[in-house]
């Protein structure tokens, strides 16, 4: 054991002076922060580690530097990444704390997730108030530490607002969504400290369950963070092992907006699907066969002939979209889509020869294929309600409160049951090969917190979280092993499931349920989501420059009915050029340039930024609402070389003007004569 310790720190010592003898990083240079050198500071003997727990009654900081501890540095598959294993063992009970920590040399972040192991022969102690990150952040500078956090998706104008707290000594901010979903409703599981001198954090939450943040200033010069599962007292039997949240710090330097560009390209570099070596690139998308005459909903009178004729539709006005999309309906029962979830074969009345004609004209016009399923939930009655019965968590109408509120109709597919977890994963795999289908959309349109509560043993409670989440980790990532090419699309009554973890396997194509089509609140959820997340999508419906750019991001999912003559040609061929020539600028910086105060109000001027500095171009987008009485206002465009030339293209009038950087970021004049009108400001430095 000293023998393997030792080791352990020369090879730490090792990474360290290598580092320290290339420069570090790019990020080390420009923060000050080092991951490797924090890492093993942090997470070390006779040291408590940024993480507590309560064992027994007793408190972690009380006993965690008496257990056996040992280093493990990780052989590199990225060579910006290192990752290390850390133990911590009671030689007592055999209880492990087995932390895996990532630090990444491109960027100044850090991250860990814990699991912890009993040992064998003997349940264990109980386990409780696991914090899978508890530190105080120090800072030089005394001042006010403001906190920087959002809200959810509760299909509203507010999904995703961004908001500002002061933090007051003794006063915590508690955080966690509602309802079991990471991203529903109260909060957002990503957060920004900003402290004073120029300095702050972005944390990041991976959890797709109930996690819960706590947040407290703690002295003049410090600032605290607790954070983990908010339900979680349990026994573990032996030799029996769970996880925690994982915990992500990128340490910024600078001001609040180069703080979030820098996890901006984080998210992209290292939490994004990869296809081919490169982050994916999300679609255009377009709808398949929907609509339809009362009792008609979503895609339940789809036909596999209507959908080929719309396939070909599009490719006879030259519309082809990169995805083409069956949202809920497709199933046999339908009907109305919600009343069959659970029945999950193709409704072979209306698609005899199963998908598998369609997907290949999609492919056959140049498109791929996305499919919607709703596995996790299973409605009363459906096929896999009564073949798959042992599969299922449910909740009797004779239960008491709080858990009698609940939809007796629902019951939750156990992902936490290994067998049913590995079942689903088949199931829906060799649906998705038989088929032909290209990319999987999932949806989750209820809520899994008082099923899990329910399932929950005495003495267990949180184990049915714990156990789900892993579930629908390893099915992700089976699904995702067995086709290389997949992108899965997160939905869960739009963007209700976004956290690290499910960042890091997909993405939101529809992230959120608000008001289809409803212009001003799609402005807003662009506003908020991107101060965070570079990739996410929502709808379009009409055809105006106002809501289309509305609804632009770096996706866009559309609902045009090309029967429809009101609907030109030739204005729908320029929207999808505009759309796919503007979508790289949503992967660069981002800069709010009107500010966060009441931004769903009608009344207002609403004006963002995208730059490209090292390709010296970007666009600006603005918006005059419909209650707005101010024709003009002043931005001040941000990211600009101040010595340099632009030329700024105003995209409606055709008007080009040259000005100087330094010109730009102290004043841009913005004019729209008529209210709910655009702007659109293509820019690109000037080469001298």
């Amino acid at each position: 054991m000293i023998k393997r310790i030792l080791l352990s720190i020369v090879l730490v010592a090792g990474i360290i002076s290598v580092n320290q003898a290339s420069g570090q990083s790019r990020a080390s240079a420009t923060t000050g922060f080092d991951a490797v050198r924090w890492a093993v500071q942090s997470f070390t003997k006779n040291k408590i580690p940024p993480f507590s727990f309560v064992y027994g009654g007793q408190e972690s900081k009380n006993f965690i530097r008496s257990w056996d501890f040992k280093i493990e540095i990780l052989p590199k598959t990225d060579p910006s990444v290192q990752e290390m294993k850390c133990t911590w063992q009671d030689k007592k009970t055999g209880m492990s704390v087995i932390c895996k920590v990532t630090c990444y040399t491109d960027f100044p972040a850090v991250e860990w997730v814990l699991n912890f192991k009993n040992g064998p022969g003997q349940n264990s102690p109980m386990l409780e108030k696991v914090k899978a990150i508890d530190y105080s952040f120090g800072y030089e500078k005394a001042g006010q530490v403001i906190l920087h956090h959002s809200l959810g998706s509760d299909a509203t104008r507010h999904d995703f607002e961004y908001l500002t707290d002061e933090l007051t000594p003794g006063k915590p901010v508690y955080l966690t969504p509602s309802g079991g979903r990471s991203s529903d409703n109260t909060a957002f599981p990503f957060f920004n400290l900003e402290m004073p001198g120029g300095r702050g954090i972005i944390a990041a939450i991976g959890w797709t369950g109930k996690w819960y943040a706590n947040i407290t200033q703690t002295g003049k010069q410090s600032v605290g963070l607790e954070s983990g599962m908010e339900r979680l007292k349990v026994s573990l039997y032996p030799d029996e092992q769970i996880r925690t949240p994982r915990i992500a710090l990128l340490f910024w330097k600078g001001e609040n907006m180069d703080g979030h560009n820098q996890f901006r390209q984080f998210i992209l570099t290292h939490h994004t699907r990869k296809i081919n070596g490169q982050p994916n690139q999300l679609p255009f998308a377009a709808g398949l066969a929907f609509g339809g005459p009362s009792p008609c909903n979503e895609y339940s009178c789809a036909t596999e002939n209507y959908a080929i004729a719309m396939a070909y539709r599009y490719r006879q006005f030259n519309l082809v979209p990169e995805v083409l999309w069956i949202d809920a309906g497709w199933y046999t029962g339908c009907g109305t889509w919600w009343k069959n979830v659970g029945n999950w074969t193709v409704n072979k009345i209306a698609f005899p020869r199963g998908l598998k004609p369609v997907t290949d004209v999609v492919h056959e016009v140049g498109a791929k294929f996305i499919l919607w399923f709703e596995p996790e939930r299973v409605v009363k009655g459906t096929q896999w309600d009564t073949e798959h019965g042992d599969y299922l968590i449910r909740i009797p109408d004779n239960a008491p409160e709080p858990f009698n509120k609940v939809n007796k109709n629902n019951a939750l597919f156990n992902l936490g049951n290994p067998e049913a977890c590995a079942w689903l994963t088949k199931y829906i795999g060799d649906m998705i090969e038989k088929e032909g289908i290209d990319y999987y959309r999932q949806d989750f349109n209820f809520d899994p917190w008082y099923y899990w509560r329910y399932n929950d043993k005495p003495g267990r409670e949180g184990m049915s979280e714990i156990r789900h989440i892993e579930g629908l980790y390893a099915y992700w990532d089976g699904l995702l092993k067995r086709f290389p090419n997949l992108i899965i699309d997160n939905c869960a009554s739009g963007g209700r499931r976004i956290d690290l973890e499910t960042t890091t396997r997909s993405s939101p194509l529809w992230r959120t349920d608000y008001d289809y089509g409803e212009p001003n609140g799609y402005q807003c959820h662009t506003y908020g989501l991107n101060y965070y997340l570079p990739l996410h999508g929502t709808g379009n419906i009409r055809l105006d420059p106002y809501t289309f750019r509305s609804s632009m991001s770096s996706a866009m999912v559309v609902s045009w009915d090309l029967n429809n003559g009101n609907y030109s040609q030739s204005a729908m061929q320029k929207y999808i050029a505009d759309f796919k020539r503007l979508r790289p600028f949503y992967y660069s910086d981002y800069y709010p340039l009107t500010g966060n105060k009441d931004i769903t109000s009608d009344s207002i001027w609403l004006a963002y930024q995208l730059n490209r500095s090292k390709e010296g171009d970007g666009i600006i987008v603005a918006f005059r609402r419909p209650g707005c009485p101010i024709g003009k206002i002043s931005v001040k465009p941000r990211g600009l070389d101040p010595a340099a030339n632009y030329e700024l293209w105003f995209e409606d009038t055709n008007v080009k003007v040259t000005k100087t950087g330094k010109e730009l970021s102290e004043s841009l004049e913005l004019e729209l004569a008529e209210k709910t009108q655009s702007l659109l400001i293509s820019y690109k430095k000037l080469i001298r």
